[in-house]
């Protein structure tokens, strides 16, 4: 049968306009990415970011005492250390700092920063307090029995101890507020720093400090430090021993949270307790959360990174609910591989996602998650060659995504930048735009 000339022009019509639809719903064949774009935005060609978080993030992780045979594994950013006050005065009035000093450039030289915590007394052991305070005449130490051993206790009755422990903390801070060796201070007093003498001769105004003098101490640490975190310990939530029952006021003052207790089999009955009443869901915003795995038994020690922890709850759990950015684990290798310590150091903390990067009218607009377990405490910027963002990383709690500004839209690298941090050390983000 032949086909007449109408019909295959008709056909060959309408095969053309298939076609012509096909191409159209496909994108026609034009391969240029910036079809549907506004004209002023701009293609992001910058380098930067890692595909995936292979390193533990500066002031962050499973924390080791300095000497730790395994402080360079890798796993470690931070190292952990007492130190005495009668190591840098013995003379009144006369500072010698260079026990410090030592210890900051010694911890430094692994490319770590310091937690430091001054401490009087310590179980089975004289006080630290400075020879010229311990040589006068009215001043009386208590010794006693703590933990089955013959332990000294300060004079808290005593002005020259209660003077001197205040001028400390200002010499400190002129000294090391801004010092990017250090990363964290902890402070208080007791047993070890800890707010409480749990097993020994407790009496207030003798051998620990009385309330009045705590608010005293409290209130005038709040002015000292403007860049340098200071924390104390959750055991202030007792009201037989500190203040902050007697004077709600003191919880406004800004300091972070130690927990030298953490995963015990009491946690969700004691130390939550203690956590909740001194604000810890608005007190992480702007302070550290930090805190030491407890030694009441082996078990804990020994589970407290294993995947159930020591009582069914893993530490990973534990550090999104009590948004920890840092813990004390000096004794996990006996328990541990590195490769797991590290892994648990990675996930504690801030960490930073960049999800969207838009380059518009001569700016750089990024969008940036937080997906770790706390915010960052020091100023951060995203950075392109020197221009840095307009607004701190520091404001991103964890889960939360933010958009920043950089008033720049170069192709060089973007990074993170800090003042706090040592030289070499980085703060990465995961690339996912």
């Amino acid at each position: 049968m032949i086909k007449s000339k109408k019909s295959i022009i008709m056909k060959n019509l309408l095969y053309l306009f298939g076609l012509n639809c096909l191409l159209i719903a496909c994108g026609g064949g034009n391969n240029d990415p910036t079809e549907g774009k506004p004209e002023s935005q701009e293609p992001v060609l910058n380098g930067g970011g890692v595909s995936s978080f292979t390193k533990v993030q500066p002031m962050t992780g499973i924390v080791v005492w300095d000497g730790n045979p395994n402080a360079g594994s890798g796993a470690h950013s931070l190292e952990y250390s007492y130190m005495l006050f009668e190591d840098v005065v013995s003379e009144k009035g006369v500072y010698d700092w260079t026990v410090v000093e030592n210890k900051l450039n010694d911890i430094a030289s692994r490319n770590h920063q310091a937690i430091l915590r001054f401490r009087y007394a310590y179980v089975g052991q004289q006080t630290s307090v400075p020879k010229y305070i311990k040589d006068l005449p009215d001043y009386k130490e208590t010794q006693g029995v703590s933990e089955g051993r013959e332990t000294w206790f300060p004079d808290w009755s005593h002005p020259e101890l209660q003077d001197f422990t205040l001028e400390f903390y200002e010499k400190f801070a002129e000294r090391y507020d801004h010092d990017n060796r250090l990363a964290f201070l902890q402070v208080g007093f007791g047993l070890w720093g800890e707010y409480h003498i749990y097993d020994g001769p407790f009496e207030l105004g003798k051998t620990f400090p009385s309330k009045a003098y705590q608010t005293l101490f409290l209130n005038r640490m709040d002015t000292m430090f403007t860049d340098l975190h200071w924390s104390i310990s959750i055991d202030v939530e007792d009201g037989n021993v500190t203040p902050f029952r007697d004077d709600p006021s003191l919880l406004d003052l800004s300091f972070g949270l130690f927990d030298d207790s953490f995963m015990a089999e009491e946690h969700g009955s004691v130390n939550e307790q203690r956590f909740k009443f001194l604000g810890l869901d608005t007190r992480y915003v702007n302070n550290p959360i930090g805190g030491e795995f407890n030694y009441y038994t082996d078990h804990d020690q020994q589970n407290v990174l294993s995947p159930n922890g020591p009582h069914g709850e893993s530490y990973e759990s534990f550090i999104k609910r009590f948004h920890t950015t840092y813990m004390i684990g000096n004794d996990q290798y006996k328990y541990q591989s590195a490769d797991r310590i590290k892994e648990a150091s990675i996930n504690t903390g801030y960490k930073f996602e960049v999800t969207d990067f838009v380059k518009t009218n001569g700016n750089s607009k990024i969008t940036i998650r937080n997906v770790g377990t706390a915010p960052i405490y020091y100023d951060a910027y995203l950075s392109i060659n020197g221009n840095k963002s307009t607004t701190s990383l520091r404001t991103i709690l964890p889960n939360e995504e933010k958009e920043f500004t950089i008033d720049y839209d170069g192709n060089e690298d973007l990074v993170i930048i800090c003042d706090r941090l040592l030289e070499g050390q980085t703060i990465d983000f995961k690339r996912s735009f």
